[in-house]
Protein backbone atom coordinates (compact mmCIF):
# COMPACT_ATOMS: atom_id res chain seq x y z
CA UNK A 1 0.00 0.00 0.00
CA UNK A 2 1.38 3.66 -1.10
CA UNK A 3 0.41 7.13 -0.16
CA UNK A 4 -1.28 9.62 -2.33
CA UNK A 5 -1.56 13.13 -1.83
CA UNK A 6 -4.60 15.55 -2.87
CA UNK A 7 -5.69 18.96 -2.17
CA UNK A 8 -9.10 19.29 -0.32
CA UNK A 9 -10.58 20.02 -3.15
CA UNK A 10 -9.70 17.08 -5.03
CA UNK A 11 -10.50 14.96 -1.88
CA UNK A 12 -13.68 16.49 -2.17
CA UNK A 13 -14.20 15.23 -5.31
CA UNK A 14 -13.27 11.70 -5.26
CA UNK A 15 -15.83 11.46 -1.90
CA UNK A 16 -18.40 13.38 -4.16
CA UNK A 17 -17.64 10.38 -7.05
CA UNK A 18 -16.70 13.18 -9.60
CA UNK A 19 -12.90 11.94 -9.74
CA UNK A 20 -11.32 9.32 -10.86
CA UNK A 21 -8.37 10.01 -13.07
CA UNK A 22 -5.35 12.10 -11.90
CA UNK A 23 -1.99 13.54 -13.80
CA UNK A 24 1.03 13.79 -12.14
CA UNK A 25 4.36 15.23 -13.90
CA UNK A 26 7.28 12.95 -14.88
CA UNK A 27 10.24 15.40 -13.67
CA UNK A 28 12.74 15.03 -16.17
CA UNK A 29 16.25 16.37 -16.85
CA UNK A 30 16.11 17.38 -20.60
CA UNK A 31 14.34 18.45 -23.20
CA UNK A 32 10.55 16.93 -23.73
CA UNK A 33 11.66 15.91 -27.59
CA UNK A 34 13.91 13.37 -26.23
CA UNK A 35 11.86 11.29 -24.96
CA UNK A 36 9.48 8.68 -26.61
CA UNK A 37 6.59 6.67 -24.77
CA UNK A 38 7.50 3.04 -24.40
CA UNK A 39 5.96 0.35 -27.08
CA UNK A 40 3.71 -0.83 -23.85
CA UNK A 41 2.64 3.14 -22.91
CA UNK A 42 3.32 2.92 -19.51
CA UNK A 43 6.79 3.98 -19.31
CA UNK A 44 9.15 7.00 -21.18
CA UNK A 45 12.50 6.30 -22.89
CA UNK A 46 15.01 8.28 -23.57
CA UNK A 47 17.98 6.10 -25.50
CA UNK A 48 20.71 8.89 -25.77
CA UNK A 49 22.07 8.56 -23.01
CA UNK A 50 19.41 5.53 -22.08
CA UNK A 51 17.31 6.27 -19.46
CA UNK A 52 13.80 4.75 -18.59
CA UNK A 53 11.08 6.76 -16.12
CA UNK A 54 8.86 4.15 -14.61
CA UNK A 55 5.23 5.39 -12.94
CA UNK A 56 5.47 5.20 -9.10
CA UNK A 57 2.13 3.76 -8.87
CA UNK A 58 1.17 0.77 -11.26
CA UNK A 59 -2.54 -1.25 -12.34
CA UNK A 60 -3.82 -3.10 -9.26
CA UNK A 61 -1.75 -0.85 -6.87
CA UNK A 62 -4.07 -0.04 -3.78
CA UNK A 63 -3.37 3.58 -2.53
CA UNK A 64 -4.25 5.53 0.40
CA UNK A 65 -5.19 9.59 0.28
CA UNK A 66 -3.30 11.61 2.38
CA UNK A 67 -5.22 14.59 3.22
CA UNK A 68 -5.02 17.86 5.38
CA UNK A 69 -6.15 16.12 9.21
CA UNK A 70 -6.67 16.64 12.73
CA UNK A 71 -6.00 14.14 15.82
CA UNK A 72 -9.19 15.19 18.19
CA UNK A 73 -8.67 13.24 21.32
CA UNK A 74 -8.42 9.83 19.11
CA UNK A 75 -10.63 10.75 16.60
CA UNK A 76 -9.58 11.61 12.88
CA UNK A 77 -10.92 14.61 11.90
CA UNK A 78 -10.73 15.76 7.96
CA UNK A 79 -10.76 19.10 5.49
CA UNK A 80 -12.51 18.28 3.28
CA UNK A 81 -15.60 17.70 5.81
CA UNK A 82 -15.77 21.09 6.93
CA UNK A 83 -17.15 24.20 4.39
CA UNK A 84 -14.79 27.26 3.65
CA UNK A 85 -16.47 29.95 6.12
CA UNK A 86 -14.88 27.56 8.71
CA UNK A 87 -11.18 27.73 9.80
CA UNK A 88 -8.69 26.80 7.43
CA UNK A 89 -6.44 26.34 9.95
CA UNK A 90 -7.92 24.92 13.16
CA UNK A 91 -10.23 22.41 13.50
CA UNK A 92 -13.89 23.83 15.93
CA UNK A 93 -16.34 21.77 17.83
CA UNK A 94 -18.99 23.30 19.36
CA UNK A 95 -17.29 26.79 19.18
CA UNK A 96 -14.19 26.42 20.30
CA UNK A 97 -10.70 25.56 18.96
CA UNK A 98 -9.52 21.80 20.31
CA UNK A 99 -6.96 21.00 17.83
CA UNK A 100 -4.85 22.36 14.88
CA UNK A 101 -4.97 20.92 11.03
CA UNK A 102 -2.15 18.91 9.87
CA UNK A 103 -0.59 18.83 6.71
CA UNK A 104 -1.78 16.15 4.47
CA UNK A 105 2.14 15.01 3.86
CA UNK A 106 2.20 13.97 7.30
CA UNK A 107 -0.79 11.81 7.76
CA UNK A 108 -0.44 8.26 8.77
CA UNK A 109 -2.01 5.70 7.10
CA UNK A 110 -3.98 4.57 10.20
CA UNK A 111 -5.81 8.24 9.64
CA UNK A 112 -6.61 7.40 6.20
CA UNK A 113 -10.44 7.28 5.05
CA UNK A 114 -10.34 6.99 1.76
CA UNK A 115 -8.73 3.83 -0.48
CA UNK A 116 -8.00 3.54 -4.46
CA UNK A 117 -7.09 0.94 -6.70
CA UNK A 118 -5.22 1.92 -9.88
CA UNK A 119 -7.25 0.73 -12.81
CA UNK A 120 -4.64 1.68 -15.59
CA UNK A 121 -1.26 3.76 -15.91
CA UNK A 122 -0.42 5.69 -19.08
CA UNK A 123 1.83 8.00 -20.26
CA UNK A 124 1.02 11.24 -22.44
CA UNK A 125 1.61 15.18 -22.61
CA UNK A 126 -0.18 17.48 -20.35
CA UNK A 127 -2.28 19.01 -23.30
CA UNK A 128 -2.92 15.83 -25.23
CA UNK A 129 -5.97 16.01 -22.52
CA UNK A 130 -9.65 14.94 -23.91
CA UNK A 131 -12.43 16.51 -22.76
CA UNK A 132 -13.53 13.16 -21.07
CA UNK A 133 -10.28 13.13 -19.36
CA UNK A 134 -10.80 16.40 -18.02
CA UNK A 135 -14.29 15.40 -16.74
CA UNK A 136 -12.59 12.81 -14.85
CA UNK A 137 -10.15 14.32 -13.39
CA UNK A 138 -13.32 16.56 -11.34
CA UNK A 139 -13.94 19.31 -13.50
CA UNK A 140 -17.10 19.76 -14.14
CA UNK A 141 -19.16 22.91 -14.61
CA UNK A 142 -22.55 21.65 -13.64
CA UNK A 143 -23.76 19.97 -10.16
CA UNK A 144 -27.26 18.70 -10.41
CA UNK A 145 -27.22 17.95 -14.12
CA UNK A 146 -23.79 16.50 -16.01
CA UNK A 147 -24.79 19.09 -18.74
CA UNK A 148 -21.10 18.42 -19.93
CA UNK A 149 -22.09 14.78 -21.12
CA UNK A 150 -24.35 15.75 -23.61
CA UNK A 151 -23.00 19.41 -24.73
CA UNK A 152 -19.74 19.12 -26.91
CA UNK A 153 -19.12 22.73 -26.24
CA UNK A 154 -19.33 22.21 -22.68
CA UNK A 155 -16.90 19.14 -22.56
CA UNK A 156 -14.54 21.71 -24.42
CA UNK A 157 -14.37 24.02 -21.35
CA UNK A 158 -14.18 21.81 -19.44
CA UNK A 159 -10.81 20.96 -20.36
CA UNK A 160 -9.74 24.15 -21.98
CA UNK A 161 -10.53 26.36 -19.07
CA UNK A 162 -11.60 24.57 -15.35
CA UNK A 163 -8.74 21.57 -15.74
CA UNK A 164 -5.98 24.49 -17.45
CA UNK A 165 -6.75 26.86 -14.37
CA UNK A 166 -6.72 24.02 -11.87
CA UNK A 167 -3.42 22.70 -13.24
CA UNK A 168 -1.72 26.10 -12.85
CA UNK A 169 -2.89 26.41 -9.61
CA UNK A 170 -0.94 23.12 -8.33
CA UNK A 171 1.71 23.27 -11.21
CA UNK A 172 2.61 26.48 -12.41
CA UNK A 173 5.11 28.21 -9.33
CA UNK A 174 6.74 24.95 -10.03
CA UNK A 175 7.61 25.41 -13.07
CA UNK A 176 5.57 22.62 -14.64
CA UNK A 177 2.29 24.94 -16.14
CA UNK A 178 0.23 24.71 -18.63
CA UNK A 179 2.29 25.80 -21.20
CA UNK A 180 5.13 24.09 -21.02
CA UNK A 181 2.98 20.94 -21.75
CA UNK A 182 4.96 18.46 -19.51
CA UNK A 183 5.16 14.57 -20.21
CA UNK A 184 2.33 13.20 -17.10
CA UNK A 185 1.74 9.87 -16.15
CA UNK A 186 -2.24 9.55 -15.91
CA UNK A 187 -3.62 7.03 -13.48
CA UNK A 188 -7.03 5.97 -13.89
CA UNK A 189 -8.49 5.19 -10.20
CA UNK A 190 -11.73 3.70 -8.46
CA UNK A 191 -12.55 4.06 -5.25
CA UNK A 192 -12.75 1.09 -3.06
CA UNK A 193 -13.48 0.05 0.87
CA UNK A 194 -11.19 0.43 3.42
CA UNK A 195 -11.21 -3.57 3.76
Amino acid sequence: MKPIIFSTPMVQAILDGKKTQTRRVIKIDDAPENWKISIAGTSIVRTEPYDVKLPRYAAGDILYVRETWADVFGKYEYRADYSESENTYRVKRYGTTIAKWRPSIHMPREAARIFLRVKTVRVERLQDITPKDAWDEGCRIGNSFPWEEHIPELQQQCRDILFKSLWNSINEKRGYGWDTNPWVWVYEFEKINKE
